[in-house]
């Protein structure tokens, strides 16, 4: 079933919820006391930095019920999946994934499987799991992660499936625990939701529309944060550009910049995702004058044709893009762009494909997330005729990965030989011996150094450059921890 909610949260609303939390870790604890054995969730995140951000909030709520983390499926009492719907594939994957637990599940009745995310605000994709995967016990939206312990503990007593999906454009709840992955990162949401309606993008029918939180509630989120040693931020939002047009105040995204520049500790500042029709000359002169802002923008342009921008509602031209591209790079020189381009949207022709291709050339990325257009059921480019072949997509999509591999390889090679401040992010997951971290442009760099520590800022020297890494020689560490 489809609800309706008030989208106001009362403080009242989040103490209940934390004394049904409280109530399922006193339980937990006494099966702990009775049988040794301690509680372990897992979750699997799909899709985007908000999924990611969402997660974290899930895994602060589980673990204040008492519950500790587990990648392991066959150690854990709870999985969740969080789910993304911008892809097939990804929502291919999940039915696959929920389908191979079915005897896991049989095997161990008190197991808790759950499902949440954009992908379970769509009543089709509910309907599927109702109907194919009945071992799942709870099912619940983007819009209401606040409820979990409820929902939570509800399933822990029903027979069937649990559905809780709110309809409504959303809510903002501030103060939910959060366990982070990382401790010298954090992904901080700025605003929720989406007012473009790209014809292709089913976000705003998932996320609900743009609310952006008050800016006193960011600040002191990360206060807080580089109390705890966070060294480096993530704002996030689908259109972190529109930021604060909803407010009763007079105070927007490049307002937010100055006051996050302000905040000692914090020693590097990124966002995303920025859309075009957004990027302000105030912004702009804010990224430029904000110290710690980092030399890296990621500005999605899609596709290069006029004709297809306007199809999938982009509200700009090619030609728009390309003078902000201009204004982005004469303020910050040497500064890094990536974007997103689609490729095979409906009624693309050769000759508007080439014109993504020559958008690309001009602009020369540092790196594109490149994707074949996929039909997204309640969408309006579902609707379009002139759906492309799969063969044409392929061969349009190969030939702008090789055309954009190939400039990419160029701006690495720059790189050689030079000296760059590198965040450490800790040992490579192929090589522990070796250390990896990001440069403020957002390259990933390799190195070997012993004294490097998770959170330091080191200089490295470029020595060898790959297509999306480079590797390099430990010059200097910068000591930053607290």
């Amino acid at each position: 079933m489809i609800k309706k909610e008030n989208t106001h949260i009362s403080t009242e609303e989040l103490m209940r919820q934390n004394d049904i939390a409280q109530r399922i870790k006193a339980n937990n604890a006494n099966e702990y006391n009775n049988t040794g054995k301690i509680k372990y969730a897992r979750i699997i995140t799909y899709g985007c930095q908000q999924n990611n951000s969402d997660s974290e909030k899930l895994k602060g709520i589980l673990k204040s019920m008492g519950y500790s983390h587990t990648d392991n499926n066959e150690k854990a009492d709870v999985i969740l999946f969080n789910t993304c719907c911008v892809r097939e594939n990804a929502e291919l994957k999940l039915y696959g994934n929920i389908g191979a637990l079915k005897n896991l599940k049989a095997s161990k009745p008190g197991m808790v499987i759950g499902i949440c995310g954009c992908m379970m605000q769509q009543k089709h994709a509910v309907d599927m799991i109702k109907r194919k995967y009945k071992h799942v016990d709870l099912i619940f939206g983007t819009h209401n992660i606040y409820k979990f312990p409820e929902l939570f503990e509800k399933a822990l007593h029903e027979k069937y499936t649990l559905i809780d999906i709110m309809d409504s454009d959303g809510v903002i709840v501030e103060n939910l625990p959060i366990e982070r992955d990382e401790k010298h990162k954090a992904w901080i949401t700025i605003m929720y939701g989406c007012n473009n309606f790209c014809s292709y993008c089913i976000v705003p029918y998932v996320r609900g529309r743009e609310r952006s939180r008050n800016p006193e509630d960011i600040i002191d989120e990360l206060s807080r944060l580089s109390y705890d040693g966070c060294k480096e931020v993530m704002l996030l939002g689908q259109n972190v550009n529109s930021y604060g047009k909803d407010l009763d105040i007079n105070f927007d995204f490049a307002d937010l910049l100055y006051k996050v520049n302000e905040i000692k500790g914090i020693e590097r500042i990124r966002f995303m995702t920025s859309h075009p029709k957004d990027i302000s000359d105030k912004l702009i002169t804010a990224m430029k004058e904000c110290d710690k802002v980092c030399e890296h923008l990621h500005l999605p342009f899609q596709a290069g044709s006029d004709r297809v921008l306007k199809s999938m509602n982009r509200v700009y031209s090619k030609e728009e893009y390309l003078e902000k591209v201009a204004k982005v790079k004469k303020a910050i020189p040497g500064i890094a762009l990536t974007t997103d381009i689609i490729v095979g949207f409906p009624g693309e022709t050769d000759e508007d494909f080439e014109e993504t291709l020559d958008v690309v050339r001009k602009v020369r990325f540092d790196q594109a997330f490149t994707f074949i257009y996929s039909k997204r059921e309640g969408t309006p480019a579902a609707k379009l005729a002139n759906q492309i072949s799969e063969e044409r997509k392929h061969i349009n999509f190969d030939k702008l990965v090789e055309v954009q591999n190939k400039i990419s390889r160029e701006i690495n090679g720059d790189y050689k030989d030079n000296v760059y401040e590198v965040l450490v992010d800790g040992p490579s997951k192929t090589n522990k011996d070796i250390m990896t971290g990001r440069t403020r442009t957002g390259k990933i760099v390799n190195f070997k150094g012993d004294k490097a520590q998770i959170g330091d800022l080191v200089y490295v020297k470029i020595t060898d450059i790959f297509s999306w890494s480079l590797n390099g020689e430990l010059i200097e560490t910068k000591n930053n921890r607290s």
